[in-house]
């Protein structure tokens, strides 16, 4: 069985479409179950959760997590699974019918221990000149393409989010859950808990593969689309990925309590976005910007970590979430 698992927080009409779409699934009823967990939501979630229960065509729980935080909510949910396979999603997201079964098939390889899979964007508005694909990361529908391959480690080219991701029971078992220190929460532009989780696995010998077939949408709403969330994004995300370095360290070659790489990448960050601004190129101005952005926010992280040790996670943003950000 597959346990599919989901966060939510005051989105009561996406909520709906997801769960209308995971009734489609090509899978037998009682191959799957899912579970929601609802992080306090205002709205109404409870109304729409308990029609779905009405309708019948899934095997659905419903938990209620009054702790704020996607981590939390998440934690709270896995105890709850029966499956030996558990498939997070997002309450944004529209999973295809073949979602679940490419899934299943992927982990008949008894070495695997979890899958990434494909992620789309289902454009509220069409994206703007100044959005790239490179920084799709950020909206969370990075496209790893159509070919499947072996994930070996974070320069393979994929990034597991929960959006998209499912992982043995035994895996989480082993190494927990989400850190609930990282990841969203309302009224911020916190991220980490999917890069942390994906480094965890990684360090403990898991193995994956990221299966384009097994298929989602991921809605990109207007409000997200400004550039005022892209750079608040990456300078949080720097800050956040400086904070993991203290616990999982990339190199042992740094300059200033910094890493040797990154002040290579900087300097063509900014080599590129200064003939990107002569050359009139937006999109790839706008990204070198961010990129750099992004360093300034791990610099500060780094240098106060090393000046003023202290509480280790300080690394929320300048506020500019949208208001309907989940849990």
């Amino acid at each position: 069985m597959i346990s599919v698992v989901i966060a939510t927080y005051n989105r009561q009409r996406l909520l709906e479409r997801t769960l209308r779409a995971l009734e489609e699934q090509h899978v037998p009823a009682d191959g799957f179950e899912v579970i929601v967990a609802d992080n306090g939501s205002t709205d109404g979630t409870a109304a729409r959760l308990a029609e779905a229960q009405a309708r019948g065509r899934l095997d659905l729980r419903v938990l209620t997590v009054s702790e704020p935080g996607k981590s939390v909510a998440l934690n709270a949910a896995m105890p709850q699974a029966r499956g030996d396979v558990l498939a997070f999603t997002d309450d944004d997201v529209v999973p295809e019918p073949d979602w679940l079964p490419a899934v299943g098939r992927a982990f008949e390889a008894p070495e695997v221990d979890f899958v990434a899979g494909r992620i789309l964007p289902l454009w509220e508005v069409p994206p703007p000149a100044w959005l790239s694909p490179a920084l799709y990361g950020v909206i969370a529908v990075p496209d790893g393409g159509p070919d499947r391959r072996a994930i070996e480690g974070t320069g393979s080219g994929i990034m597991p989010i929960g959006t998209n991701l499912a992982v043995r029971r035994r895996v989480i078992e082993r190494l927990g859950g989400w850190r609930t220190d990282l990841g969203k929460l309302r009224g911020t532009l916190r991220t980490g808990e999917d890069h942390e989780f994906f480094v965890r696995m990684l360090r403990a010998g898991c193995r994956g593969v990221y299966e384009p077939a097994a298929r989602v949408g991921h809605l990109v709403p207007a409000s997200r689309l400004r550039q005022s969330y892209f750079r608040d994004w990456f300078y949080g995300n720097g800050r956040v990925v400086a904070l993991l370095e203290e616990d999982y360290p990339t190199t042992r070659r740094y300059v200033l309590g910094v890493p040797g790489y990154l002040w290579r990448a900087a300097a063509r960050d900014m080599g590129r976005a200064a003939h990107a601004f002569a050359a009139g190129r937006t999109a790839e101005r706008f990204a070198g910007g961010v990129r750099l952005r992004w360093f300034a926010g791990y610099l500060r992280q780094r240098w106060s970590l090393r000046l003023k040790p202290g509480p280790r996670l300080s690394a929320e943003p300048p506020s500019s979430a949208d208001a309907d950000a989940p849990a």
